[in-house]
């Protein structure tokens, strides 16, 4: 949780809304200030993620006090598995034109 201080501030929104975000379990507060915080970020990611993702994204943050910055480190280890990953496709990918090669060679 990213320490204080903190400013309390009166939000109004509609009716809608609210019910909305309480059929959800979405902590108004936590949620404002991830957006806020990606509002007035200049280093920002924008991903597509299934609703599903998305829905459990929102609770985890707008509920528990996690930020982007704790999610950050999973962020990275994700990227460099996927990294990972299409080094090795690309090797083999290598692999198999440097057999067509020598094949054709013979």
């Amino acid at each position: 949780m990213v320490e204080g201080p903190y400013k309390r501030v009166n939000v109004m929104i509609r009716e809608d809304q609210y019910r909305q975000l309480s059929e959800s379990g979405l902590n108004l507060s936590g949620l404002i200030r991830d957006l806020l915080g990606d509002y007035l970020s200049e280093n920002v990611v924008n991903i597509q993620v299934s609703e599903e993702t998305r829905r459990i994204y929102d609770l985890v943050v707008s509920n528990t006090g996690s930020s982007d910055e704790e999610i950050e480190v999973h962020l990275r280890a994700a990227l460099a598995k996927v990294l990972e990953q299409k080094i090795n496709e690309m090797k083999q990918i290598h692999r198999q034109l440097i057999n067509e090669a020598a094949e054709r060679a013979r």
